[in-house]
């Protein structure tokens, strides 16, 4: 039960968290750590609530089968996750997400506090997916520029500004003409400053709060 007792603080039902935590303790990939457990609350029956999972690598849905004696489970990576969404009925929350193909997962009847808690950690883990992204990116971007560069200053017909001045020149000689890429010097100190910060996080060092804090400052200073 201490295991799990992180996942028991929204009143969540201790038999269904547990046996989700035990399915998901052999599912997880490495680096992967669970964040949150929410458990569905039926206002009659609730002997078999459906459950959601949220990892920092994957939203996953859980539906007991069997009449309880086994659970299956959807997943989804969060680069698969367009959006995710919740809405509170007089009776409960619901939670649902859609994919980049289309697909729908979603589960009613949630206690509308760990339904807001679902929201808010799929809305950071969406928001740290897409700040990956852009660094992919910016790094593909920065390889490029330095692939044309290379190319550029190796070929055999290729005279430098400064060999043009004529033989007049005056005594100091013309600077030579600003780098091609003007903000690659702020680009890779904000690289260098967010890897470190993802390390940080992974390395167990800073929580989610304060990673997401301490990036969002480091997004804003550049």
């Amino acid at each position: 039960m201490i295991m799990i007792d992180k996942f028991l603080r929204d009143e969540q039902d201790p038999k269904a968290v547990e046996k989700v935590h035990s399915r998901l303790v052999d599912l997880l990939t490495t680096g992967e750590e669970i964040i949150y457990i929410a458990v569905q609350k039926k206002p009659i029956v609730n002997l078999f609530p459906d459950c959601i999972a949220i990892t920092n690598k994957r939203l996953l849905f859980f539906t007991p089968a069997n009449l309880g004696l086994s659970i299956k489970f959807v997943d989804f990576v969060w680069k698969d996750i367009v959006d995710v969404y919740t809405k509170e009925e007089i009776i409960g929350a619901v939670f649902s997400a859609k994919t980049t193909i289309g697909t729908e997962m979603g589960v009613d009847y949630l206690p509308k506090v760990q339904a807001r808690k679902l929201y808010q950690y799929a809305q950071e883990r969406k928001e740290a997916e897409r700040e990956a992204r852009r660094l992919r990116e910016l790094e593909e971007k920065r390889a490029e520029s330095g692939a044309v560069n290379i190319d550029h200053t190796s070929h055999a017909g290729f005279q430098p500004p400064v060999q043009q001045q004529p033989v007049a020149a005056p005594a100091t000689p013309t600077p030579p003409p600003a780098p091609v890429v003007q903000e690659e010097p702020k680009k890779d100190e904000l690289t260098e400053k967010l890897k470190r910060l993802k390390t940080l996080f992974e390395s167990g060092l800073i929580s989610q709060e304060e990673y997401n804090h301490k990036k969002l400052e480091l997004l804003s200073d550049f």
